[in-house]
């Protein structure tokens, strides 16, 4: 998708100046006029390139098989998140590792999506993952299980991070 835009784009570029080379001489208002254009056909094709990743992600991921699930950190949590990983029905759908500027954002308030994906309706069960460093500098990992129950219509999952443990919001 983005190498059709870079494609556009470089076209659009070589155009202007092959412009520029054959004419004679080019007054500035012709150059500011072809810029100005440039700069809109750069703006539609932003906003088509947007369009098209929100079509990808309605037909990739149903809204009635829709699963996203989200990670956030508990209010004044100063461990150090190393990373998560989630399992649904045994099976690894996501795993990331933290960045400092990632783990700031989180401790900020921030809220990852860490996973969409594809779930029949039902029960299932999401097992969360974490390894990371207490605030006192000892590593630890915690692994809870939840049970998920899947109704028609996309399902959101909140998961909440702390020292203590993992808490489940089911949305």
């Amino acid at each position: 998708m983005f190498c059709l835009i870079r494609m556009i784009i470089v076209g659009i570029s070589v155009s202007v100046l092959g412009f520029a080379a054959h004419g004679q001489e080019v007054s500035k208002e012709q150059i500011k006029g072809l810029d100005e254009q440039v700069q809109e056909i750069k703006s539609d094709i932003l906003s088509i390139a947007a369009e098209l990743n929100q079509l990808e992600e309605k037909l990739l991921f149903p809204s009635n098989t829709q699963v996203a699930v989200f990670v956030s950190l508990q209010s004044g949590e100063t461990f150090r998140l190393d990373s998560v990983e989630i399992q649904l029905g045994g099976k690894p759908v996501a795993h990331h590792l933290y960045t400092y500027k990632e783990l700031e954002a989180l401790q900020k308030g921030g809220v990852q999506r860490i996973y969409t994906g594809n779930i029949r309706n039902g029960e299932h069960v999401m097992q969360v993952s974490i390894i990371g460093q207490s605030a006192g500098g000892a590593d630890f990992r915690t692994t809870e299980s939840f049970t998920l129950n899947k109704d028609v219509g996309p399902k959101i999952v909140g998961i909440s991070l702390s020292a203590k443990g993992i808490t489940l919001k089911d949305g």
